[in-house]
């Protein structure tokens, strides 16, 4: 991987293309997400009116959240960029062969293990940024599997 060879010594080395590429999909995303939730309250908000896209683009772009925005890139770049390529990396080594079996079984493993894994840390990263880490049981029990069946 030409990330993992930027230095010369062994041993290990921060994936920093897996990590830049997972933030910009996690800003990416958070953007549209907030964009789309904007969006539709604004809609809601001016229903009656015949022009519902008028003046809407400030008022979308002064909603915006960025520290939410800044959480999500951040837990993009120092985590599941990171992570994610140690996971595959991990059932590369384990599965290597590119059978249909091998490949269903890292789709499977992805929806067992992973996505699981990556919804628990991901709750824990924002609510540790919001400063609601007693909270984190409740939001667990609340909105872990909503979270893992619709996303």
């Amino acid at each position: 991987d030409s990330s993992a060879e930027s230095t010369g010594s062994r041993g290990y080395r921060f994936p920093l293309k897996q990590a830049v590429t997972a933030s910009s999909l996690a800003l990416t995303g958070d953007t549209i997400a907030q964009l789309s939730s904007h969006w539709r309250k604004r809609k809601d908000s001016i229903s009656g009116s015949s022009d519902t896209s008028k003046d809407i683009m400030p008022s979308v772009i002064s909603d915006h959240d960025w520290l939410r925005a800044l959480r999500m890139t951040s837990y993009g770049f120092l985590l599941y960029g990171p992570g994610s390529y140690a996971w595959y990396k991990y059932l590369d080594h384990c599965l290597p062969h590119q059978t249909p079996q091998n490949i269903m079984l890292k789709v499977l493993l992805n929806q067992i293990v992973l996505g699981p894994c990556v919804i628990g840390v991901v709750f824990a990263w924002n609510n540790l940024w919001l400063g609601k880490l007693s909270e984190l049981p409740n939001k667990y029990q609340k909105d872990a599997l909503p979270t893992l069946f619709y996303g």
